[in-house]
């Protein structure tokens, strides 16, 4: 069973720039779709940014357009989220997701992803 760690979180100010890693482990995730959502207090999981196995299509949320990017490293089963930036309200923890099923496209719906991480608290102070 595949397991997904998320680290690089923390509490920065605004215009700072971090990088979220997502370790994955117990499997090979080379072949499969993987994303980045958010989530605040009392709101959905919402869609960051998506990568398809090879990097060949990634797709990033019109909020973070320009400021983040989104990566992958197959030989080391990472995935990375370098965000540059950053703005009070992109303040939430910030979770790694793994999508098995190949589609032609990168779903942003959670529900279309079926293994998660635990998060990692992104804080950006004004």
């Amino acid at each position: 069973q595949v397991q997904l760690v998320e680290s690089g979180g923390g509490l920065v100010q605004a215009g700072d720039s971090l990088r979220l890693s997502c370790a994955a482990s117990g499997g090979p995730v080379s072949t499969y779709t993987m994303a980045w959502f958010r989530q605040t207090p009392g709101k959905e999981r919402e869609f960051v940014a998506g990568i398809t196995w090879n990097g060949g299509l990634i797709r990033h949320a019109d909020a973070n357009k320009g400021r983040f990017t989104i990566s992958r490293d197959n030989t080391k089963s990472m995935v990375y989220l370098q965000m540059n930036s950053l703005k009070p309200e992109d303040t939430a923890v910030y979770y790694c997701a793994l999508r098995r099923k190949y589609i032609d496209t990168i779903p942003i719906m959670a529900n279309d992803y079926e293994t998660w991480g635990q998060g990692t608290q992104v804080t950006v102070s004004s």
